[in-house]
């Protein structure tokens, strides 16, 4: 039986030096624009990618977009999930285009409502003073969801953004949409754009290829835990989001 592992990237395989504290054999995984590294491997990391290529074809699922996903610099060999979920890249790096018009049609019913997103959140920012936008986010010619970062980075203000607006928000007009709070990024989605959704789109090509298989999903965020739970297994890195939600807080 094949095996794959449906996989986060940030946080989860590489992260910022900022979150590599007392870690001293670092290695590069992605690289900004202008071709400087700003992620990086633990000794941890790459032995544990080393073990899961071993025995199992490993997956992206990773919101960052076409751009930022090719200057990570780590060995995928078969399918990716970008974007959410709203982009899928099969093996070789080809669009599938089947599932990209599928998601255009589903986001340009969500677009008004990313609209509003917005709105709420700017007005918020420009009654409070602070300088923050909130910026839509699109991917091959496709709006996907909406984001907000703090000018300096403060979570708490992203927190007053989400408990004081958005909350009541979602509670009403925007109950096709949900909240991603991570570090610096607040991101309103379309419950139409989701990773989980991708990932059961491409285990149903995976099962109809090869029949049965086996699936892990492995995240570090809240908002993983929804495609780890389309796998038949999942796997929390130790110091995450995820896991001081979970097996932490045993």
């Amino acid at each position: 039986m094949k095996k794959f592992l449906f996989v986060d990237l940030d946080d989860t395989l590489f992260q910022t030096p900022k979150k590599c504290v007392g870690e001293t054999d670092l290695q590069p995984a992605a690289y900004l624009k202008n071709g400087e590294a700003c992620s990086f491997t633990t000794a941890r990391q790459r032995a544990f990618f080393e073990f899961a290529q071993s025995g199992m074809t490993l997956i992206p699922a990773t919101a960052r977009n076409g751009d930022a996903f090719r200057r990570v610099d780590l060995p995928f060999t078969s399918y990716s999930v970008l974007d959410y979920g709203g982009i899928v890249l099969q093996p070789g790096g080809a669009l599938d285009a089947g599932w990209l018009a599928l998601m255009q049609d589903d986001m340009h019913l969500a677009l008004p409502g990313l609209g509003e997103a917005m709105r709420v959140i700017d007005d918020f920012q420009q009654k409070a003073g602070l300088p923050s936008r909130a910026r839509l986010i699109e991917d091959y010619n496709t709006p996907f969801y909406v984001v907000v970062k703090d000018h300096e980075a403060k979570g708490e203000r992203l927190a007053d953004i989400e408990q004081q607006v958005l909350a009541d928000w979602i509670a009403g007009e925007g109950s096709d949409y949900f909240i991603h709070r991570n570090g610096n990024n607040l991101a309103v989605l379309p419950k139409t754009l989701n990773k989980a959704r991708a990932v059961a789109y491409l285990r149903a090509e995976l099962e109809a290829e090869h029949g049965p298989i086996l699936t892990f999903g492995m995240g570090d965020s809240k908002s993983d835990a929804r495609f780890m739970a389309a796998c038949d297994y999942a796997i929390v890195p130790n110091g995450t989001q995820l896991a001081a939600l979970t097996v932490a807080a045993l």
